[in-house]
This record gives C-alpha cells, structure tokens and sequence, in this order.
C-alpha cells in the first residue's frame, strides 16, 4: 500500500498531529516504512500459534483475601469535628 500526500495529510488530520507542507515527504517515507512492515508481519503464519495474553508463562501468587486491619471507626471519628450515625458529619454545600 502507497502512501501519498493526501493520505499524509488525512492521516495527520485524524491522529491531531501538525505535519508541515516540507515534511510531508519524510512523514510519506515513515508512513511507507511502517506500512510495509506491517505487510511482512502479515505473511507470517500464525495459524498454529494459540493467543496469549503475555509472552511469559507465570501465574500469579495470590493470598488469602482477609482483612488484617481497619475497625477503627471509634478513634477515627475522634477526629471529626461533627459525627452523625457513624459518619463524618460535613455542612450542606448544595441547596
């Protein structure tokens, strides 16, 4: 796939970047570049290659899901100017 000006320019239009009318041609060259690396990607056969989701084969170590801290609600609350139903008590800012 040729890449022109126009499509340079277009391209550039979608992706919010500013490609001055002298760099266009080096922004064709890139675009040609990528574009035909991408076509060689595409020739190779991956019909026997399963998906994956990362290239290494580790599972996670995961723990117990506890709780090992917290219930301090009482001392917590020392700190509260106002306290209402076990909560922070705050004035209405909204009408």
């Amino acid at each position: 796939m040729a890449i022109d000006n126009e499509m340079v320019r277009k391209i550039a239009f979608l992706s919010r970047l500013k490609i001055e009318d002298n760099k266009l041609e080096d922004a064709k060259d890139e675009f040609n570049k990528i574009f035909k690396w991408i076509e060689e990607l595409n020739e190779i056969d991956t019909s026997n290659v399963s998906p994956m989701a990362s290239a290494n084969d580790v599972s996670l170590k995961l723990r117990e899901d506890a709780v090992t801290d917290g219930n301090y609600k009482d001392e917590i609350l020392k700190n509260a100017p106002s306290a209402e139903y076990d909560y922070f008590a705050v004035p209405k800012v909204v009408e």
